[in-house]
């Protein structure tokens, strides 16, 4: 899968023949004057899961941060280099990024529901991009809720606020409100290291069930959630990516010798 891998290239293409929604070339991040991410070039499949990991402070939620432009609201912050999504490259200034979020949603390491009702939680953004109907709001309420796992739990008590709800459910509401306006890229910084292994065994089952309708990037320190979950993954060292390939070859045949010491818990 990996043409050449090591901090020397720092490019990895893909040679699968699956279609690719979002990819970066060249990406280079700063912060100030420090620069986080150093000419990342990456690929991502569609329909698949792919794992960003690496020990704290190499540059994995940074670079997911970047692929929908979230770094923009860090003054501090410099990209550089192309994201392209289905090959447009969306770093531009001409780009919407509110109309970019559309296709390419987050959700956030802690569970950040809005204190409205769970119904209101995702009709919101619909709202705001224009959809009235209410038969339209309650059908795209009920499927996302549905695609989130969420909708049997919750479908007699819509309009309590959701605040309310369990930690995993309310990171299940987050994920449902992302996916409400139908984006083909989901991204996930860490979505379940608040959570109980009960509340996480859910999210990783609602996220396998969702990669059949989008490609899934997934920012995560726990290395069994990556083997259990991802397709691809990704390692992430000092602002570079050095080892990228299918998970299983990641955790079990690694080329680099520091992907193999951080996955078998030997790294430092």
């Amino acid at each position: 899968m990996s043409e050449q891998v090591g901090l020397e290239t720092n490019i990895i293409k893909m040679k699968s023949d699956i279609p690719v929604n979002l990819s970066t070339k060249d990406l280079h991040v700063w912060y100030g004057k420090n620069e986080a991410i150093k000419g990342v070039s990456l690929e991502f499949e569609e329909n698949k899961i792919t794992s960003l990991i690496g020990p704290s402070g190499c540059g994995k939620s940074t670079y997911l941060r970047s692929l929908n432009r979230m770094n923009d609201e860090i003054q501090i912050a410099r990209v550089t280099g192309e994201i392209l999504y289905h090959g447009k490259d969306v770093n531009t200034p001409e780009t919407d990024v509110y109309e970019m979020r559309k296709n390419i949603g987050m959700v956030f390491q802690s569970p950040n529901p809005f204190s409205k009702s769970i119904y209101d939680n995702i009709s919101f953004a619909l709202k705001r991009h224009g959809i009235k109907d209410k038969s339209a709001l309650d059908e795209a309420v009920e499927t996302s809720l549905k695609q989130a796992a969420l909708w049997e739990q919750v479908k007699d008590d819509l309009h309590k606020n959701a605040l309310a709800l369990s930690g995993g459910q309310q990171q299940r509401l987050c994920i449902a409100r992302a996916i409400a306006l139908k984006p083909d890229v989901l991204l996930l910084d860490e979505p379940a290291s608040a959570l109980d292994p009960i509340s996480t065994s859910q999210v990783e089952d609602t996220l396998l069930q969702l990669k059949e309708k989008y490609s899934i990037i997934i920012v995560t320190h726990n290395m069994q959630q990556a083997s259990r979950i991802s397709d691809y993954t990704a390692f992430f060292y000092l602002g570079n990516v050095i080892e990228y390939d299918e998970t299983r070859k990641v955790f079990t045949r690694p080329k680099i010798q520091s992907t193999e010491d951080y996955v078998s818990g030997n790294f430092g």
